[in-house]
């Protein structure tokens, strides 16, 4: 029996590189690993994106340009065991999170770092704090528990949004343990386990240029330290040069001490196939010229980008909404088999 895999993406959001490697990058590189049995569920997460305020006339056409990227990075879904799919087209996913809610605790929703971050921003401007905004990690463990998962490659951020789904696909095994002594769900496995199974020492979190105590994120207003996938190569490049870094005149890998300078080293690394995150680290250690460093990571992002720019070019709509509608249709057989287990055990049928 195989391993079942899961990872999705906002689709609203214009993706920066951040979200490249720290998202799509990782499954990317496991979809080579796939054995047979094995089935990974790539999910374009549309019900998410509007927890914040969005240009719900653009949305669509923003899901499918998300999917090229999916498809420019080099996901394949025509290969055995992978779909590629949009969360709003499989209704199991708000039928789960309903029944979610309800063996969910108010205290611990409240106690989601990333509410809490992103509510303070809200109250300070114009838009208002919504219910959605509050329950939306039920509705991200829906997503998992529907497919079986047992791994979900996601970025640091969303540590927190693993542990609730843990957390409360046990208490409901518990519940109804007499009924299903195998579980009512799969229980997805633990962080370090995540990290291990995407072979990496930690999340990928890429600071921002300009303020490298903070992650990268288009949700803030920092265009100079955010690079997105779609930023001309050169201007992108240019935002390289200009990164922050510090008055230590050397060149460490030290997230604490040296952000600016341990976030380009971090580029370096992602930036390029050919190397090892310990060949960087070991090239650079102890030089003095942070302008040479910049140079290096400037011209790493703009040959990236110019070359992904032109895979995402030249896939068309119908080639991308053809490949949504096979996927989709895996993902529905395989989630309403799970919504039905969970009817059971409530006692909604027989």
């Amino acid at each position: 029996m195989g391993i079942n895999i899961l990872t999705g993406l906002q689709a609203n959001s214009e993706l920066h590189i951040g979200n490249f490697f720290g998202g799509i990058k990782p499954i990317v590189l496991r979809q080579e690993a796939l054995e047979v049995g094995d089935e990974l569920y790539m999910m374009v997460a549309d019900l998410h994106s509007y927890t914040m305020s969005i240009d719900h006339s653009v949305f669509y056409d923003q899901v499918l340009n998300n999917i090229r990227w999916y498809l420019a990075a080099g996901i394949e879904p025509g290969k055995e065991g992978i779909s590629l799919f949009r969360q709003s087209r499989v209704p199991a996913h708000t039928e789960l999170a309903w029944h979610l809610s309800c063996f969910s605790y108010f205290g611990e929703l409240s106690r989601m770092t990333q509410f809490k971050d992103k509510s303070k921003k809200l109250e300070s401007s114009a838009d208002s704090v919504t219910v959605g905004l509050y329950t939306y990690p039920v509705l991200m463990a829906a997503d998992i528990l529907l497919y079986d998962v047992l791994y979900v490659p996601v970025g640091d951020d969303q540590k927190q949004h693993l542990e609730l789904t843990r957390d409360i696909a046990i208490r409901i095994n518990n519940r109804f343990e007499e009924q299903f002594p195998d579980g009512v769900f799969s229980v997805p496995r633990e962080w370090k386990a995540q990290l291990e199974f995407t072979e990496q020492e930690e999340g990928v979190r890429i600071r921002s240029l300009s303020k490298p105590e903070n992650k990268m994120s288009k949700s803030i207003k920092d265009p100079k330290g955010t690079i997105l996938v779609s930023d001309d190569p050169q201007v992108a490049a240019k935002k390289i040069m200009s990164a922050a870094t510090d008055n230590e005149a050397e060149i460490n890998w030290n997230w604490n001490k040296q952000p600016g300078v341990t976030n380009l080293l971090q580029l370096a690394y992602l930036l390029d196939d050919e190397v090892s995150k310990h060949d960087v680290i070991e090239a650079w250690k102890g030089k003095t010229q942070y302008g040479e460093l910049k140079k290096h990571v400037a011209g790493l992002v703009e040959a990236f980008l110019t070359d992904i720019q032109k895979k995402v070019a030249s896939y068309s709509d119908r080639e991308v909404e053809d490949v949504l509608r096979i996927g989709e249709h895996k993902a529905n057989n395989k989630s309403r088999q799970t919504v039905e287990r969970v009817r059971k055990a409530l006692g909604l049928e027989k």
